[in-house]
């Protein structure tokens, strides 16, 4: 069995390579040298109300579950209402994100919505100065038969870290999920996450990231329709620039008949940095009646950006209507033109025309405060 590496060791895994299929394109195992442990840092109060005042999310009226370096900081948290609990034990897993996240023994809360709720619950991890180190969380959401839920995941921090994120959901018969994640961690993290979501009979998701932290992230992500009826709509934004590398791998899979799924991403990536976004729609047999469509579009800002697309769809059954596509291309250089005759500045224009090009991944978010929100970011 080969030697693991130095950083191996310390997070307790073997990095996958290039030469898995899956990481092709992120090569965590020569991309992520540093030796990080998970070590205390020192937290100075006025450090991590900055970054809470920091959030997108700041004014928006919310209940704040704030976990800082990956402790929950219950003095600055806003638990009120809420069914809270200790998150869920480590788990065994060939994945590398999961099995990471479990042998950096993370912590987590678990969190249950019994009925309808208007008020998000922003889940807060904000990483404050100081030496590398890794930080790992892990979550469990429940929305019960019938409830609803709004969940905010934000990422924030200063310094240099690695982030690694592990949430599960479970969406019971008739409920509906809102889910937002917002990943602006420092220039010089590293972000790692997994989130799995199990849809029940009717059910209703709406997930939107908005990625444009980090030096590099990974973003895994698996959906798994386990009742019929049920309807998912995930969609995504990169703004990438300098050297940055984002990279999304989302598998959603149709085990039962009539479910409808969407995947829609938006990627803009400028100077030297990397996108990637790989989907993948599994129909299993039987599972008849699936509407699934994915599409992913980048927008490249410079001639040294790069995007890179892998759709895929496996299907094993006859009555089904799925379909795949992506594109890649610069600013519509004639709507450039348009603005600028108008009289509008050539950086102000290019702005416009790059917000309203992300702005589609927003259509699905109801909440107006958060919709606000991710449009100012975008801004």
């Amino acid at each position: 069995m080969p030697t693991r590496t130095p950083a191996e060791e310390a997070l307790g895994v073997t990095l996958p390579s290039r030469r898995h299929e899956d990481w092709k394109w992120t090569d965590l195992k020569r991309m992520i040298s540093g030796i990080y442990t998970k070590s205390v840092v020192e937290v100075r109060p006025t450090d991590v109300e900055r970054l809470i005042g920091s959030s997108p999310f700041a004014s928006l009226k919310a209940r704040r579950v704030v976990f800082v370096n990956g402790t929950l900081d219950r003095q600055h948290s806003n638990l009120d209402g809420l069914q809270i609990a200790s998150a869920l034990p480590a788990v065994i897993s060939d994945e590398t994100v999961i099995a990471m996240n479990s042998n950096l023994a993370a912590e987590g809360v678990s969190l249950r919505f019994d009925s309808n709720t208007d008020q998000p619950v922003e889940l807060l991890h904000i990483a404050t100065d100081g030496n590398a180190r890794a930080i790992a969380t892990r979550h469990r959401i429940d929305v019960a038969k019938g409830a609803s839920a709004t969940i905010i995941e934000t990422h924030i921090g200063e310094g240099d870290y690695l982030s690694n994120a592990v949430v599960d959901y479970t969406i019971a018969d008739g409920a509906r999920l809102d889910r937002v994640k917002i990943e602006k961690e420092s220039a010089k993290a590293t972000h790692l996450s997994h989130v799995t979501m199990t849809l029940g009979k009717g059910s209703i998701v709406r997930d939107v990231t908005f990625t444009s932290g980090a030096a590099l992230n990974r973003q895994n992500g698996t959906i798994t329709f386990k009742g019929e009826g049920g309807d998912a709509q995930i969609s995504g934004a990169y703004l990438l620039s300098g050297t940055q590398h984002a990279d999304t791998k989302l598998v959603i899979d149709h085990t039962v008949p009539h479910c409808t799924s969407r995947e829609l991403f938006k990627c803009v990536m400028d100077g030297k940095s990397r996108g990637i976004f790989q989907g993948k729609a599994i129909v299993r047999p039987g599972a008849q009646k699936t509407d699934g469509k994915q599409s992913s579009h980048a927008l490249l800002l410079s001639e040294t950006a790069e995007f890179d697309a892998k759709p895929e769809l496996e299907i094993y059954a006859d009555d089904v209507v799925c379909g795949h596509g992506a594109t890649s291309g610069d600013l519509n250089h004639d709507h450039l033109f348009y603005l600028k005759s108008r009289g509008i500045p050539e950086a102000e224009a290019r702005a416009m025309l790059v917000q309203a090009f992300v702005s589609e991944a927003f259509d699905g978010v109801e909440h107006e405060g958060i919709r606000e929100a991710l449009s100012a970011l975008v801004t």
